[in-house]
């Protein structure tokens, strides 16, 4: 791409140089703050990471009807800039579209220049910028920093000239509304993929693979018409052993000792993460000796917002445990891999409805009593054959789209600090 034809140093590091006919000044003398209030029947604006200012109304669908005394709400004209204080340094600032009303707790910057509002909205969101203000931030730990206004009057700005501000912002405009297409259409190419990963799971594992095999039905609503053969069972029937993890482990964490997996090393695949799960120094007992995976044994969240997800305990022999919001099951002679798409599918369903308006999470009991439709041994191999190939091929294509997104991402990011901070002409 095209450069200015000359730079000179910026005097700031997180600048570096910057086209000669450039200015660098304070924000003292680029904004003022505006401390107008007093109109709490004005519209509720929001501060948010991703698109910076919104109408509060686009992040909940619910009218606010909270009797707070809104008239020291700090009033935003278009134009203007507004920051979270606290989140700055995750780059919550934006140039505002509407008039409106923000927390107190948020700054409100006016432009010298309006002109400059989406050059500055466009600036202060870079990394390197957000990097500036933590450093001008306060607080006792990153997640509670905090940039006041009289910090940020001191940071220093490129000031383009407006002619140079005009085209960055035309150009930017245009460039990242193209990429913000291009990364929405992957994310729906993504939610088709996981939608046909997931009606390819559900019609295997309830209709089988023979569409011409006869059908009864299953006496289950939400499973309807299953081959005439096979059976029903609860997943108790088909289990030697069904528990969930020790509580106060959490306690006994280490950097070395056996793996101590959580929800969240659970995946969408059926898979657990064991290299980012944490370690445990096993205390002697018989509750080790209970809530030790074996490989094959299928784990169940019972708790919290991954409740309902299932995996296969594919460990290689390591020593492994479970921590408390998590069940082990472990079978008799089923296939656990069908028994897993079966509960990772139509289990979902039940585990809903068990939890649904009663509680959080699920009981043991609830596990226990999950339905499983099970056809013979032979053709739960087939059909755990089959799945394991489809779904391979769908879990490549998602990675590849959301992989693609991340680079989508990246070149949006690049192409933004390299125009603002004038490494590329427009």
């Amino acid at each position: 791409m095209r450069r200015y034809e000359s730079y000179k140093p910026s005097g700031q590091e997180w600048l570096d140089e910057v086209p000669s006919h450039w200015e660098v000044r304070r924000n003292i003398g680029v904004f003022d703050e505006r401390k107008e209030a007093d109109h709490p029947e004005m519209e509720l604006l929001s501060v948010t990471i991703n698109r910076g200012v919104i109408k509060q109304e686009e992040i909940t669908a619910k009218k606010d009807s909270s009797n707070e005394d809104k008239s020291k709400y700090k009033v935003v004209r278009e134009g203007d800039l507004a920051y979270n204080k606290m989140r700055m340094w995750q780059g919550a600032i934006g140039a505002s579209e509407y008039a409106g009303i923000v927390s107190p707790a948020y700054i409100v910057l006016r432009p010298r220049d309006t002109t400059y509002a989406r050059y500055y909205h466009y600036l202060y969101r870079t990394k390197n910028f957000i990097a500036e203000a933590n450093r001008h931030s306060y607080g006792l730990c990153l997640d509670m920093n905090s940039l006041r206004y009289q910090d940020f009057k001191t940071i220093y700005s490129p000031v383009p000239p407006r002619a140079d501000v005009e085209r960055i912002v035309t150009f930017l405009d245009q460039k990242t509304a193209e990429i913000d297409t291009a990364i929405s259409k992957k994310e729906q190419l993504i939610k088709l993929l996981q939608e046909q990963k997931s009606i390819l799971i559900n019609q295997a594992i309830t209709r089988g693979l023979n569409p011409d095999a006869p059908m009864r039905d299953s006496g289950v609503e939400w499973i309807g018409e299953v081959p005439a053969h096979w059976q029903e069972r609860r997943l108790k029937m088909l289990s030697s052993f069904i528990t969930s993890g020790p509580r106060g482990w959490s306690e006994i964490l280490a950097d070395e000792g056996a793996i101590f997996l959580q929800s969240g090393n659970l995946n969408d695949s059926l898979g657990v993460d064991t290299l980012k799960a944490h370690r445990v120094v096993v205390p002697k007992g018989a509750e080790s000796k209970r809530t030790r995976l074996m490989d094959n044994d299928i784990v169940v969240c019972i708790t919290g917002a991954n409740t309902g997800r299932v995996a296969i305990a594919n460990i290689d022999g390591q020593e492994a445990y479970i921590n408390q919001h998590l069940s082990l099951i472990r079978l008799k002679e089923s296939n656990p891999r069908f028994v897993a798409y079966s509960l990772s599918s139509q289990g979902r369903t039940y585990f809903y409805l068990c939890q649904y308006g009663l509680k959080e999470g699920l009981s043991l009991f609830n596990v226990a009593n999950a339905p499983i439709v099970l056809p013979p041994l032979s053709e739960q191999e087939e059909i755990v054959s089959f799945l394991d190939e489809v779904v391979e091929q769908v879990d490549a294509a998602v990675s590849s789209a959301i992989s693609q997104c991340d680079h989508l991402r990246e070149l949006k990011s690049s192409v933004i600090a390299a125009s603002v901070t004038g490494q590329i002409q427009h």
